[in-house]
């Protein structure tokens, strides 16, 4: 099942795709929540009815004829893993950026979130924007402590993301948060595939664009920690919620690798095998989002 989060004639509101449409929700389920991250939250109970009500649904919109929106806009948190595949932790490497030894988490504060085709903004603070192609992980159950065996049991669905980066903020920090967290820095969609519908999320092929250029191409099994593994040890440390975010990683040829930084008109686009794929274009930040 695919939830989606989107605005038709100036509403917003959450529906199912299903073959190239979109259905709101709450026309074939009124009971339902009205937030993916709430529906989340009501168990798997909750996904169960919207699967049986699902034959009863009406035709819907078209999604050429809506504007899909982020699905998770109010996510508790946005979890993020540092040079988690060994081609991008080469290239790292040979840029004098140490290999890390255990994990290496980070924050993408919940404000940079932006949906699936939505523009971002190269900072006017910034001349080192970045792309990085990452698959996304939705938690479904509150959660702590949990095994690695067990771990497939907390995730709700999967997502495509652009952990978008302002290298020369990333650098100038010990911690990563101000680099990856600018506005509209992270976009993510198309709809929140639900865990059911991807028999091994560690066997996806996922790419990168930028401006019809191929520059990411990576099998998800190349994880140095695989999800199983990152859900064990983010869970050691605090409470997961449902609707919590995690982007699991990007591999190699990355932008500051090759030299090749986001600049205003360009437009990327990353795909992730089954779970769709979201396009963004880059455009100078507008002054009117200058709070004095």
């Amino acid at each position: 099942m695919k939830l989606a989060r989107f605005t038709f004639q100036d509403r917003t509101t959450v529906g199912i795709v299903l073959d190239g449409r979109v259905v709101e929700l709450a026309s074939f389920l009124p009971s339902a929540p009205s937030s993916i991250k709430d529906i989340l939250a009501a168990g798997p109970l909750m996904l169960q009815q919207i699967r049986a009500a699902l034959p009863s649904a009406p035709v819907g919109h078209a999604l050429a004829d809506v504007r899909l929106e982020a699905p998770l806009p109010d996510a508790q948190k946005y979890l993020a893993i540092g040079m988690n595949y060994q081609d991008h932790a080469d290239e790292a490497a040979k840029a004098g950026i140490a290999i890390p030894k255990n994990q290496l988490w980070f924050n993408k504060q919940v404000s940079c979130i932006t949906g699936p085709f939505h523009e971002v903004y190269k900072p006017r603070v910034s001349d080192k924007m970045d792309y990085e192609a990452e698959m996304g992980v939705v938690i479904g159950k509150r959660c702590r402590y949990v095994s690695e065996a067990d771990a497939r049991s907390v995730v709700a669905g999967y997502f495509v993301a652009n952990d978008l980066t302002a290298r020369d903020w990333q650098f100038a920090s010990p911690t990563f948060t101000l680099g990856k967290s600018f506005d509209t820095h992270g976009p993510m969609g198309p709809w929140i595939t639900t865990a059911d519908e991807i028999a091994d999320p560690h066997d996806l092929q996922m790419r990168l664009w930028v401006n019809n250029e191929l520059r990411q191409d990576q099998s998800t099994g190349k994880m140095i920690y695989n999800i199983w593994q990152q859900i064990h040890h983010l869970s050691q440390v605090m409470t997961l919620e449902p609707g919590d975010l995690i982007a699991t990683g990007t591999c190699a040829n990355v932008g500051i690798a090759l030299g090749k930084f986001l600049q205003p008109g360009d437009v990327v686009r990353v795909e992730i095998e089954k779970l769709g794929y979201i396009e963004n274009r880059v455009i100078d930040e507008p002054v009117e989002d200058y709070v004095p």
